[in-house]
């Protein structure tokens, strides 16, 4: 690709991710983030767990709802801000049923929480209680019910396992904390137009 087009392309990624309101712009950027680094979970799993990495796949069948993240947001922000924590949510779930909860991966579920409590106004507060509701949920759903993992690693392995999805969840949720301390933290910046008008 000449640097031409990487440009073109970096640049229409900005203009998908746009928005007017703040959180919404925000959250376009975490659902493409997120998007965007899916196709590496499998490699970083060979990398550190096992070869054994084609339950990973499983985590592929959310990306289509990150990746729309964007869209709907334009056509309404509630719907586009709920459909990525659902995304997150939804895509934790299904790993845990495919690796089983030994392999910790119900640490993504706490940047699901951070973006819950993050991205919804007051108005729209009960949408985001409901969606941290949701999210304890999955974590304190019993193991029975999620069935036999698809693949049993090894002690060492989900040792392992767990090692890289603290670090890969942890890594998201200070993303997300960085990203709103950055949008947030100019004290003379121009309210969202969904703010209404400041008061002085």
């Amino acid at each position: 690709m000449t640097e031409s087009r990487l440009s073109g392309a970096i640049a229409a990624i900005r203009r998908y991710a746009a928005h007017r309101d703040r959180r919404a712009a925000l959250a376009n950027t975490v659902a493409l983030i997120v998007a965007s680094n899916q196709p590496f979970y499998p490699l970083y799993l060979y990398w550190a767990v096992s070869q054994t990495i084609w339950p990973a796949s499983v985590s592929f069948l959310s990306t289509p709802f990150f990746l729309a993240v964007p869209a709907l947001m334009r056509r309404s922000p509630l719907l586009g801000k709920t459909t990525l924590v659902l995304a997150g949510v939804g895509n934790t779930l299904l790993c845990q049923m495919v690796f089983g909860t030994a392999s910790g991966v119900d640490i993504f579920l706490l940047p699901c929480i951070a973006l819950a409590a993050l991205l919804f106004r007051r108005a729209e507060r009960v949408v985001a209680l409901a969606l941290v509701a949701a999210a304890f949920a999955v974590y304190l759903a019993p193991g029975g019910l999620l069935g036999e993992p698809a693949h049993v690693y090894g002690v060492d392995e989900y040792a392992a396992f767990r090692r890289l999805n603290f670090i890969s969840g942890a890594t998201l949720t200070a993303l997300i904390a960085l990203l709103f301390a950055h949008a947030f933290d100019d004290a003379n910046a121009q309210p969202d137009e969904t703010d209404g008008p400041r008061r002085t």
